[in-house]
């Protein structure tokens, strides 16, 4: 059976195997689907709010 994951950064789905796992010092689990999210989140300290193109934009206003 296939695992499936969900981008930390633009939420999207992914089949295990395909993505990035990052793991923080704290121990912390995220997992990305492209390196473009990754760069995004963890190298430019990008708000995955504040992003067009993830499925978390718009979220906190309600669209």
């Amino acid at each position: 059976m296939l695992t499936k994951h969900r981008c930390t950064f633009c939420g999207g789905e992914f089949i295990h195997g395909i993505g990035l796992l990052y793991v923080k010092r704290d121990g912390t689990v995220m997992w990305f689907c492209s390196r473009r999210c990754r760069v995004y989140m963890i190298d430019r300290k990008r708000d995955p709010r504040r992003v067009r193109w993830t499925t978390y934009y718009g979220k906190e206003k309600g669209d």
